[in-house]
């Protein structure tokens, strides 16, 4: 009978966990999306890769939500299950408060372990693909960034402005800057100009301009009727390059232990970018995905804590507010605590034995208690 209600207990406890976690993380998703959609109109991308861009986000998004769904789910649980009085169903059949505690606690384990699994391998790999979205498309709707009376410098090295535009898509008083390199550009102006289509890639048609290049100091310069200015195979000015949360965890250890070592090889491959003693961002991320996870029993356990009392106790409504206001500062914490990781390990022993230690203080106060009021009865 024991395994029965606590196969019950877990599956309410799961049920609402997922129902909350997939709820919020689709409502996030799409506001999230809407930002997104720069990507599209500013940026001039496909509606292909906003798509896989912003679908590839939403792992990120769901390990964002799982600390606060896992706390609030057990929370509702026990609360519900404490105001319609299921919980003495438990002590009728000869199950105590602890054993549901330390039941309840071996779980968060597995939800432990998920989270890691996430953040250590899915959300690292759905970034790093959505990342290699943007890099590997074209600018294919160059029209949607092509605004009239504004520097557009959407484009790598490339700033274009255009004074008018009329209905039939025609540019009027066209000015682009392109830099080629690190002392050479050239200025290109055209009174009109308009987007085509030519083979499948889209070109800036330019009539009755002039160009005048600058090759270190020495400018030369031409008239044209008619010009075209391929964008296509220019790179955008969207961060392309590979971020620290986009490495896999393999190649942030790597990157760590090469300089906690120092015996990084300047002739090696690294795939971590910015892998440098300055750069404090790869220990967080590693504290990111492998430590603050392991705060998460500390959030079930204290939502368990709304059995110590019982709702016949005349301040049970404000110690369950006081309950859901420790368990919503307690989230917020473990987030606060990566500002204060350093690029030195042995500094940061205190802040990576936190959760172990709270865990274990909170289960202790718990058992504590349950025993001193079993005493009392």
């Amino acid at each position: 009978m024991k395994k029965i209600l606590f196969k019950k207990l877990l599956f309410d406890c799961l049920k609402f966990f997922l129902i909350s976690l997939f709820g919020i993380s689709i409502i996030v998703w799409v506001f999230q999306a809407v930002n997104y959609l720069d990507i599209m109109v500013e940026d001039g991308r496909n509606y292909l890769v906003y798509f896989q861009y912003t679908i590839l986000s939403f792992p990120k998004i769901i390990s964002k939500i799982i600390p606060f769904a896992i706390f609030f789910s057990f929370f509702y649980v026990f609360s519900k299950y404490e105001t319609n009085n299921e919980l003495i169903i438990f002590w009728t059949h000869g199950v105590s408060k602890i054993e549901i505690i330390n039941f309840i606690l071996k779980t968060s384990f597995l939800l432990m372990l998920l989270q890691i699994i996430l953040l250590t391998f899915g959300v690292p790999k759905s970034q790093d693909l959505a990342r290699s979205t943007l890099r590997n498309s074209n600018i294919n709707f160059i029209d949607n960034f092509l605004k009239p009376k504004k520097f557009n410098d959407v484009i790598k090295g490339v700033t274009i402005f255009a004074e008018k535009k009329e209905a039939d898509g025609t540019f009027k008083n066209i000015y682009i800057k392109k830099i080629t390199s690190q002392n050479e550009f050239e200025v290109t102006y055209s009174k009109t100009g308009n987007i085509q289509s030519l083979k499948d890639i889209q070109v800036l048609v330019l009539f009755d301009g002039q160009n005048i290049k600058d090759k270190k100091n020495n400018f030369d310069s031409f008239s044209f009727s008619k010009s075209d200015f391929n964008l296509s195979n220019l790179e955008s000015n969207t961060t392309t390059y590979k971020k620290i949360q986009e490495n896999t965890s393999i190649d942030l250890i790597r990157c760590y232990d090469s300089l906690t070592f120092k015996k990084l090889d300047t002739n090696k491959n690294f795939k971590v970018e910015n892998c440098s003693l300055k750069n404090s961002n790869v220990l967080r991320e590693l504290y990111k995905r492998l430590i603050i996870p392991f705060y998460i029993p500390l959030f079930i356990l204290i939502s368990m804590m709304l059995i110590i009392i019982s709702k016949e106790k005349q301040n049970y409504f404000k110690f369950k507010i006081s309950i859901f206001i420790l368990g919503f500062f307690a989230i917020i914490f473990s987030e606060i605590t990566i500002r204060f990781i350093e690029t030195n390990l042995i500094d940061n022993i205190k802040i990576l034995l936190i959760p172990f230690i709270i865990t274990l203080i909170f289960y202790l106060l718990i058992k504590l208690k349950l025993n001193k009021n079993f005493k009392n009865i």
